[in-house]
């Protein structure tokens, strides 16, 4: 980039989230180590099921180390976005209250619930009144300090988690995955950032294919919640429509829904997210369903995930949907920072009582 494409970027990004994007490896690495040295109850071993509560950038956290533990986990893992606790907690159950702020009002409505019950609680939190409450009724809270918006500290939300299912025996060893899933983030990251021209830099390439119209995410499996993730990331960061469909799923009903309305097939592309560790039949499903896109006139990409391990592989294509909804929220001339809108939903919340 030239000198006034750097000053250009600069007045679009005020509140500099590309620098929250380019300390992901650095994220990741600080809240694995953080999650390592905390300690955890014994008796927290006792639990047959995991209850992860939370909202947004928060609760994405949880839905992610589901789908990635998901073939090994010997206990049900939940991911919760609402006021009221599930009926189903009990003394068995592993409940992670998650919120950046500790002011979520969904999340603490949750927390305050799980207080009347038996569970086994654990709070993931930066502060405000979780950290509090938290802290009055004895729970372990794991706080940390990274001032940025919710979504950009997404490794604080996910990561320890996956620590902390670990250290309880749900899941095996993690440490090598984390190990390799750094080491190519951080390649990544270089062949990625803003730095890079636009010839060379598929992220940049992918933002402006994008621009002008209505992204469509499509995962399967382990990289299922990663679509989830590219979503909400056009939503917050690009504040762009998006929408997001998993395998095989979406082959029973969305496949049917290309032909109308007809003017809408040049305003859409698909972005399929791959993995190579994926089952050989939805690899398949995946080769069908473009040749449906390609009938219906649809334009589609695809982006693959990099490493060996399945961590890797997910962390490398959430690190890419970071960087493409940063770029096309520039291509768009807005700020990728505020939520304005979310802001005034909480005020009119607020004084609606």
């Amino acid at each position: 980039m030239t000198k006034a494409d750097i000053s250009e970027l600069k007045k679009l990004d005020p509140e500099d989230m590309l620098a929250r994007i380019h300390e992901v490896p650095w994220q990741c690495q600080q809240a694995w180590q953080m999650a390592r040295k905390f300690k955890l109850p014994q008796e927290y071993s006792d639990i047959n099921k995991v209850l992860v509560i939370g909202m947004g950038g928060s609760a994405i956290g949880g839905d992610l180390v589901r789908s990635l533990v998901a073939p090994e986990a010997r206990v049900p893992i939940i991911v919760h976005r609402g006021y009221d606790l599930p009926a189903f907690v009990d003394d068995k159950t592993l409940v992670i209250i998650s919120s950046y702020s500790g002011n979520t009002e969904e999340t603490l409505s949750g927390f305050s619930q799980a207080l009347e019950t038996g569970a086994k609680k654990l709070a993931i939190t930066t502060g405000g009144e979780l950290k509090k409450l938290a802290d009055e009724k004895g729970i372990p809270v794991l706080t940390f300090n990274y001032r940025a918006q919710p979504r950009a500290a997404l490794a604080f939300s996910f990561l320890p988690i996956l620590c902390f299912l670990q250290k309880l025996g749900v899941v095996g060893d993690k440490s090598a995955e984390v190990d390799e899933a750094l080491n190519v983030l951080q390649k990544l990251s270089v062949r990625i950032d803003e730095t890079r021209p636009v010839s060379k830099n598929p992220a940049r390439q992918l933002a402006g294919k994008l621009h002008g119209h209505l992204p469509v995410i499509y995962g399967a499996g382990l990289l299922s919640e990663v679509a989830h993730r590219w979503k909400t990331q056009f939503n917050e960061n690009s504040k762009a429509w998006a929408f997001y469909e998993v395998f095989s799923e979406l082959n029973h009903n969305a496949v049917v829904g290309y032909q109308f309305p007809p003017e809408l097939a040049e305003k859409i592309v698909v972005v399929l997210l791959r993995s190579e560790l994926l089952s050989r039949r939805i690899q398949l499903r995946y080769e069908v369903t473009c040749e449906l896109l390609e009938r219906a006139g649809v334009h589609y990409e695809f982006v693959d995930g990099e490493g060996k391990a399945p961590l890797s592989q997910m962390l490398s294509l959430v690190l890419f949907g970071d960087y493409v909804s940063y770029y096309l929220a520039i291509l768009y001339r807005v700020d990728p920072s505020p939520v304005e809108v979310i802001d005034y939903l909480k005020e009119q919340l607020a004084q609606r009582g």
